[in-house]
């Protein structure tokens, strides 16, 4: 049952804490598959705390990046983590980026586009951005599908008859809806890919104080009684696996698209 409650994270702290991990693992097999050479001047549309930024930086070699998003809290947090790095932050919107045309060499929304209302009109904004044959891509969790790291607590709110949040456009991280966007932005030399990350537990303590609290994987509204906590605890830590060490296993799949401006 999906309510019509936003998905936000204001925090740039608090995205750290619950998806920065996540965030980063899925970053860094997105970037070994586009392969992007070193010295690129990238836009990083929803650049949130700067998570990617950073990886752009480190593990693309990136020159310089351009981060925007719409959140000031988060924007802090990027400009404290990443001071004297070559990044700056812009607070403003996937639909109307406040960048020049072609001004980029690639351009990426990262774990973003389910969250633009107008996916098409993001994806546009992103192709003006990047100069003729540049690269414009983007990874985001397969929620509709599953995906999404926190699915087996989303699946214990659904079992409870709890609401469940989902972002503004959810169906937009589908493969052939990233096709049909990219093409439809006039990209070409159009690529996919699933992409599959996972993390380990040690515990049941351990999972849950990583899962909790993240926006999308809780109950909206009033906070659950307590009686409630124990049974979302136990109703999704029940949904894992386990290795043969007895540590929990939280696997998580992200949809990835890339295609290039036309000369």
């Amino acid at each position: 049952m999906a309510e019509p409650y936003p998905i936000r994270f204001e925090d740039g702290a608090d995205y750290e804490r619950l998806m920065g991990a996540w965030s980063r693992l899925a970053g860094a097999a997105f970037l070994d598959w586009v392969a992007p050479p070193p010295g690129l001047v990238w836009l990083d549309v929803g650049c949130g705390s700067g998570a990617f930024t950073e990886l752009l930086l480190e593990r693309a070699r990136a020159a310089s990046v351009v981060g925007v998003d719409p959140s000031s809290g988060q924007l802090d947090h990027a400009r404290r983590h990443l001071a004297g790095r070559a990044a700056s932050f812009h607070e403003g919107d996937a639909m109307a980026l406040p960048v020049a045309d072609a001004a980029f060499d690639a351009a990426a929304m990262a774990l973003v586009i389910f969250f633009v209302p107008e996916p098409t009109r993001g994806v546009a904004e992103m192709a003006r951005a990047v100069r003729p044959g540049g690269l414009v891509a983007s990874y985001a969790w397969d929620i509709s599908g599953g995906g999404f790291p926190h699915e087996a607590m989303r699946e214990t709110m659904r079992a409870l008859g709890m609401p469940v949040v989902m972002p503004p456009s959810v169906d937009a991280a589908d493969l052939d809806a990233l096709i049909g966007l990219w093409g439809g932005a006039g990209l070409v030399d159009i690529e996919t890919r699933v992409i599959t990350v996972e993390q380990r537990f040690d515990d049941a303590a351990a999972y849950w104080q990583a899962t909790r609290a993240g926006p999308g994987a809780r109950p909206p509204g009033p906070p659950p009684t307590p009686e409630q906590m124990v049974a979302l605890r136990e109703g999704a830590v029940a949904r894992l696996a386990r290795d043969a060490a007895g540590r929990i296993i939280v696997s998580a799949r992200a949809h990835a698209v890339r295609g290039r401006v036309p000369q």
